[in-house]
């Protein structure tokens, strides 16, 4: 299995393992965008995992931003509606197609 099979698989399951578990909150709360984010700071453990996705992700934003590669507009909308566990792993296989040498396509 090559490296940019990896990225598209890394992709789904980024998509379909954080879907799993906010589907069922959605399902029980929803449109409770406050209970979402009281949820996430609930604690310091939580608020440690919230403030850590939204510091990696601005990371991932100046990456896309600072270098040639796809277009990173399509990747922050991932980003913000499905999650950086989804976003990242797609633009390094979206890249990998356009620079195969870049995102280690080999």
């Amino acid at each position: 299995m090559n490296l940019r099979t990896v990225w598209l698989l890394l992709a789904i399951a980024g998509a379909v393992v954080p879907w799993y578990w906010l589907g069922g909150f959605l399902a029980a709360n929803p449109f409770d965008i406050g209970g979402l984010l009281a949820a996430g700071t609930a604690n310091d453990v939580a608020t440690g995992f919230s403030f850590d996705l939204v510091i990696s992700s601005l990371v991932f934003w100046v990456f896309m931003f600072s270098r040639p590669g796809p277009a990173p507009w399509p990747f922050i909308a991932i980003n913000l509606l499905v999650g950086l566990s989804c976003a990242f792993p797609a633009y390094l296989w979206a890249a990998s197609r356009r620079d195969p040498g870049q995102a280690g396509a080999e």
